[in-house]
């Protein structure tokens, strides 16, 4: 065996390619576009780079590509653990723990060499929102930017000595399913209060509406463990980037007397148009890929993310979203399921909101941690965000 560092065109597209050999008898696998897998590991393209580093490896038995591991540590947060901690990523291995512990240990021996001390993974180079976790339950086609993965890979880290850092659920809402009468009644409450408002997206306001997100997320995510503020220049790529296949009216901010205090993102889920590209956007798929959007063949959405400011969580805002959601997707009647991904263990109110708009389960993801001195678990998991966020930092009085 032989372990080499992606360095070249050659190599990358080695790294690449080794999925059709994993997944060639998997119908639910989509194949992610290499574009998007090849802007993770750009300087020039992403901007975690500015605090961050990287890098890629393949595994050669007999010169066949059987395995790749990406490195990476986000010095923004890594030293804001217990113990210095990097990730791991883009993992894809043929059956065999003997070639699986080979790329763990290569990218721990990287990681270790900048002062890591611990690995977790597999996560992205990036935000959460995308190739975050090893799929554990729910081998159906995923949805787009969700980690899918094969069924043994599971025991690979365990075996390696990866600990659970923490749980994510994915739960799926059924459109054509009028949602809990207890639900609607308390947001048919909120959107009547005075000094709410709700307003969905447009590309025409697009720089006061991402202003709008930085600041709803910078105090959401406040009680996030290991919090850093959004990187704007993150945020900007990422809406540019969508805008090809976004719908306006699936993102709603929330307001109280003009301040911004929530928002929702939708995205349609194109992993049904670019399931067969095989990871490629030519000429020709490109057309395929319009021909098939205006043809409206995508009924699914993905909740990417949704957000509430602490003074004004617990109090039906949420439900207020939903509200003017739900008249957009009565517009778009192509869409009958959204995805609602996903929830840490850490979120319990986040898990309470989908129960109560009748979510059902839909797939779980394990975010795992591995100490670099011996296998043990690590002293505590992922923090638990408070329930009662309402009335931290200042935030006493009531609404």
């Amino acid at each position: 065996m032989e372990i080499r560092e992606v360095i070249d065109q050659r190599s990358k597209q080695q790294f690449l390619n080794l999925v059709d050999d994993i997944y060639f008898a998997d119908e639910a696998y989509v194949r992610p576009l290499d574009a998007m897998i090849e802007e993770i590991f750009d300087p020039s393209m992403n901007s975690y780079f500015s605090h961050g580093e990287a890098t890629r490896f393949i595994l050669f038995d007999n010169d066949v590509v059987v395995g790749r591991i990406a490195a990476f540590i986000n010095h923004n947060k890594a030293k804001g653990f217990e113990q210095p901690t990097g990730g791991i990523g883009f993992f894809e291995c043929i059956d065999s723990e003997k070639i699986a512990f080979a790329l763990f240990d290569r990218a721990k021996a990287w990681l270790e060499e900048r002062g890591m001390k611990a690995m977790d993974g597999p996560i992205n180079f990036g935000e959460n929102d995308n190739f975050w976790g090893l799929l554990v339950d729910g081998f159906v086609q995923p949805g787009f930017g969700m980690q899918y993965n094969p069924t043994y890979y599971r025991a690979f880290f365990e075996a390696y000595g990866f600990k659970t850092y923490f749980e994510q659920i994915t739960n799926h809402l059924d459109l054509q399913k009028p949602f809990p009468e207890r639900f609607w009644k308390i947001a048919g409450w909120v959107v009547k209060k005075d000094g709410y408002s709700f307003k969905h997206f447009s590309w025409k306001n697009a720089s006061k509406y991402l202003d709008d997100f930085e600041s709803i997320y910078n105090d959401a995510w406040q009680y996030h463990e290991n919090f850093k503020p959004i990187d704007r220049k993150t945020l900007d790529a990422t809406m540019k980037k969508s805008k090809s296949f976004m719908v306006e009216e699936l993102i709603w901010f929330a307001y109280h007397n003009g301040k911004p205090i929530g928002f929702i993102v939708l995205f349609p889920d194109i992993n049904q148009i670019i399931k067969g590209f095989n990871g490629k956007l030519g000429i020709a798929n490109k057309l395929n890929f319009w021909w098939k959007k205006r043809k409206k063949i995508m009924t699914r959405a993905r909740v990417v993310i949704l957000g509430v400011v602490p003074k004004f969580q617990r109090s039906g805002i949420e439900s207020g979203i939903f509200w003017h959601l739900k008249g957009a997707v009565e517009r778009n009647p192509q869409f009958k399921e959204l995805e609602l991904s996903w929830v840490g263990d850490f979120n319990p109110k986040m898990r309470v909101l989908q129960e109560s708009m009748g979510a059902e389960f839909g797939k779980k993801h394990i975010t795992y941690r591995y100490l670099f001195n011996g296998h043990e678990e690590p002293k505590e998991r992922a923090t638990t965000i408070p329930v009662d966020t309402k009335y931290e930092k200042g935030n006493e009085k009531d609404l």
